[in-house]
């Protein structure tokens, strides 16, 4: 029996959790302990810009900051680095463009060895290998753990 994956969730997956608006995401959480969810910390990066950039809403900093307590944030390390490096230079020789933090998400994921969770199909472009869920099945995956704290 092989071991549970892990699950990175991207900043779009992040921003559905925080804000709840996809009522099946609760189903499929439930069965995913929360050692196994983590994001990468662009996507933290990403959350906080969000937060900024809004003057930091105190419902959705909360929100944003008790999601941030709950979930495993991963740093940008050397290995990560050097992923990105071989990364991008594969998908540019095949023509294959994301944007730039999309790269260095892609990039964690795989360098973790992660499912990258992603509502985002331009990441299913992404040559070797990057595991990725979009679907409803694993939207279902982020609510249950986070919600029931705000309810």
């Amino acid at each position: 029996m092989g071991r549970m994956p892990l699950y990175m969730l991207d900043t779009n997956i992040a921003g559905h959790v925080i804000k709840g608006d996809i009522p099946a995401i609760r189903e499929k959480l439930a069965s995913v302990p929360m050692q196994h969810v983590l994001i990468s910390s662009v996507t933290q990066a990403e959350l906080l810009y969000g937060l900024a950039k809004r003057s930091y809403p105190k419902g959705l900093s909360a929100r944003v900051h008790e999601f941030l307590i709950r979930v495993d944030i991963l740093p940008w390390n050397h290995e990560v680095v050097t992923v990105y490096g071989d990364l991008r230079a594969r998908c540019e020789a095949s023509g294959i463009s994301l944007s730039p933090l999309d790269m260095m998400i892609a990039s964690h994921a795989k360098a973790a060895d992660a499912v990258l969770v992603t509502r985002d199909r331009a990441f299913s472009r992404v040559p070797d290998g990057l595991r990725i869920e979009t679907g409803k099945e694993i939207e279902a995956i982020m609510y249950v753990h986070f919600f029931h704290y705000f309810e």
